[in-house]
């Protein structure tokens, strides 16, 4: 190979990893496993009442993968699980064959596709109750955290034409993603502290020991978010990296949050209309913001497969 040649391949903003493709392989036919069981099995079950640790009353799911889980845990998880398979899977089936075919724009929406299913099953494998697929969870979590990293550092921006980056909208994506970590931390703090300040558990912890949401949020997203927004401020190539991750995660959720409120009141949890409708709507408007910012960093980069050097992992 010339010198010409390597200089080439040094400088291609993509460098397609044939082992985050195999994983994507794995992590789809075990997502097909997993979320297709936790979604359609049923056994005839019956919720009932369980006191927890803290002397309190919980309402326990009883049936099907998720039997040990509360009631709203319990239809919240079913809702992962349809999300993943009707929204969560096609996505990264399509990303993955445009990354495959040395698509920039298809690797940076294969990370935020990969993004969500990381932060989906490790959610799975610390938060809900122990079930048969406990194995499955912590597989798909190391799969999906492992693809997002190979794709990850396989796109290089900085190899981009200086002028192709400074196109790139700075204003509007910076500050949607700064205005995203601060109302996260803000939603997740203020009922965490105001337990803290009231010495009692917080709402919604029922029989569980910790919140792992919040715990995910508040100290991998919300920083994630406050960093991408000040780099992308700056026109930093990996402020536009970490973001397409974020996004990613924001897009799926939007499905994720208006299915779960819809298992949840068929479970019978108890909604006001506040409650139900104030949410989803928030997602929403979060979500078309998010398809904005998407497109709005997208159409300024190239569009046909580039110059793609293919991993020989």
């Amino acid at each position: 190979m010339s010198a010409a040649e390597k200089s080439d391949e040094r400088a291609a903003p993509l460098r397609v990893s044939r082992a985050a493709l195999w994983l994507v392989g794995l992590i789809v036919a075990l997502t097909l496993l997993a979320a297709g069981i936790g979604l359609f099995w049923t056994d005839g079950g019956e919720p009932y009442d369980f006191t927890t640790l803290r002397n309190e009353t919980a309402e326990i799911y009883g049936q099907g993968l998720y039997r040990h889980d509360t009631v709203f845990a319990a239809a919240g998880y079913r809702a992962v699980d349809a999300t993943l398979l009707f929204f969560g899977l096609p996505a990264l089936v399509v990303c993955a064959l445009l990354y495959r075919r040395g698509s920039l724009r298809g690797g940076l929406l294969l990370s935020g596709v990969l993004a969500y299913f990381v932060y989906a099953y490790v959610s799975y494998a610390v938060g809900a109750a122990f079930n048969g697929l406990f194995l499955a969870y912590v597989a798909l979590f190391s799969a999906s955290f492992f693809a997002l990293t190979l794709v990850f550092t396989s796109i290089d921006l900085r190899a981009l034409p200086a002028a192709t980056v400074e196109s790139l909208p700075r204003r509007g994506p910076g500050l949607f993603m700064l205005t995203a970590g601060g109302i996260t931390s803000v939603v997740w703090l203020a009922p965490l502290l105001a337990a803290i300040l009231d010495g009692r558990p917080p709402d919604l912890l029922d029989s569980y020991t910790t919140m792992v949401t919040d715990a995910l949020d508040l100290a991998l997203i919300t920083p994630a978010a406050l960093l991408s927004g000040v780099l992308v401020l700056r026109r930093d190539p990996l402020g536009y990296r970490i973001a397409f991750l974020l996004l990613g995660i924001i897009l799926l959720l939007v499905p994720q949050i208006v299915l779960g409120t819809l298992f949840q009141l068929d479970a019978g949890v108890g909604f006001t209309a506040g409650e139900a409708i104030g949410p989803i709507s928030g997602f929403v408007v979060l979500g078309l913001l998010a398809v904005w910012v998407t497109a709005a960093v997208l159409r300024r980069l190239p569009g046909a497969p580039g110059p793609a050097q293919r991993a020989s992992d």
